[in-house]
């Protein structure tokens, strides 16, 4: 879930209202691991929690958006419930998870599979006010190229890639699962992402890191499992 967590931010970042919305109202830049950890978790309670643990999420989500809103450097008003900012946000978590799975844990997923995923993670959008809402791959691609006009990568974007990268890992022990990870997150982009964060296209140390991080992944099923 990390990989997709990270993956989705470098995409979300590219939105400047998205942006501003951490930049202006949250401690991402003192508190990275924090806010990763708070997504992640959220996450995973919206879609594989009880009914009244989703819901409780859900809401809580909510109040905390109706407070964010500001104006972009060009006097543009930006709000975090404005539907459209919602669907970008979900888009970007949505396909950077689901990249993640397949290529991590089931490689073989099924293009029908995939859709239901986009299916089953629509409500938790839809409950927090999200429009549009892709119910499978393919919509999910439409929205992403209609919110395309919308990305730029900016000093400010570059600044928070710049962060993500660099931020230490909690101790020194888990610095190169941080590697990997990160590495791992960067891979996962699409080509468009990736170019306009200014990063080359992965060549020969891409299998390199996919292999890491299944290594990883699978590690980590053997110990919980």
């Amino acid at each position: 879930m990390l990989v997709g967590c990270i993956a989705a931010l470098f995409l979300q970042m590219l939105h400047a209202a998205v942006l501003a919305g951490v930049w202006d109202h949250s401690k991402f830049q003192t508190d990275l691991h924090g806010r990763l950890r708070r997504t992640a978790r959220f996450i995973a309670l919206a879609t594989y929690g009880g009914r009244a643990e989703a819901e409780t999420a859900i809401a809580r989500v909510r109040r905390i958006h109706e407070s964010v809103q500001g104006l972009l450097a060009n006097g543009t008003a930006y709000s975090a419930n404005d539907p459209s900012l919602l669907a970008w946000v979900h888009v970007t978590e949505a396909m950077s998870f689901l990249g993640a799975w397949v290529r991590y844990a089931e490689p073989t997923m099924s293009e029908a599979g995939q859709d239901r995923y986009f299916t089953e993670v629509a409500r938790i959008a839809s409950a927090l006010g999200a429009h549009p809402v892709p119910q499978s791959r393919a919509e999910a691609d439409e929205v992403v190229q209609l919110m395309k006009p919308y990305l730029l990568c900016d000093r400010r974007t570059r600044q928070i890639a710049h962060l993500v990268l660099t931020e230490p890992a909690p101790s020194i022990m888990l610095e190169p699962l941080r590697l990997i990870t990160t590495l791992a997150a960067l891979e996962l982009l699409p080509g468009w992402a990736r170019c306009m964060h200014g990063m080359s296209e992965p060549r020969l140390d891409r299998w390199l890191v996919r292999a890491s991080a299944f290594g990883v992944a699978q590690t980590l099923r053997w110990v919980f499992r």
